[in-house]
């Protein structure tokens, strides 16, 4: 079934936009609520208005986000927890936790549910993190995860074992492909040998 749509569906289509749906679909959810309506001039201006009215409304929230986005562009949230013997977190940081440490930092009210955070941070360390304002703003913080002054001597403990770990893993590759260079070089020195006897 062809319908014009008179408000945003989130994943289908937008206001003012015509497409072809699946008659249960039309039928069961967008004609009954009202989203959506079947094509007739009638309907195609009324979507018409609407779909300017929302564009004045969308350009008025693009322009008072971008506002707050020119504050935090680039912008790094560092946050502390607590660190376990292996490096992970005790508990998890969460887009609530950003958000009232990105708030207090810089006396902004961003919501926490438009910090797109795929699942809380366990691990200590910097990571990208997306802000999205409305469907066009978006920006790009960078939240830094730091171990509390409790946890720093386990942190230093941990990165300690992990540098000695990388060196000895370093001097092992090392002196295998020293091995194999050397025994390459004997290789070749075996094969001049028996050549060198063939021709006399």
């Amino acid at each position: 079934m062809k319908v014009v749509f008179f408000e945003d569906v989130e994943g289908t289509a937008q206001v003012g936009e015509v497409k072809d749906v699946k008659n249960g679909f039309a039928r069961n959810f967008l004609l009954p609520r009202g989203a959506a309506g079947p094509v007739n001039k009638d309907n195609v201006m009324r979507a018409n208005s609407l779909a300017q009215k929302e564009a004045r409304r969308q350009e008025k929230l693009d322009g008072d986000a971008r506002k707050i986005t020119d504050k935090i562009t680039n912008y790094t949230v560092t946050l502390e927890a607590r660190v376990g013997e292996s490096g992970r977190l005790f508990g998890s940081i969460t887009n609530r936790d950003i958000a009232e440490k990105l708030n207090a930092a810089t006396n902004l009210a961003i919501d926490p549910h438009i910090i797109l955070l795929p699942e809380p941070i366990r691990d200590i360390g910097p990571r990208p993190v997306t802000i999205k304002f409305t469907r066009n703003v978006s920006v790009e913080i960078t939240v830094d995860v730091q171990p509390d002054e409790a946890s720093k001597p386990i942190v230093e403990k941990m990165l300690a074992e992990r540098a000695a770990e990388a060196a000895a893993e370093a001097k092992r590759k090392a002196e295998a492909e020293y091995a194999a260079r050397q025994a390459g070089i004997a290789t070749a020195e075996d094969q001049d040998d028996s050549e060198e006897e063939e021709s006399e």
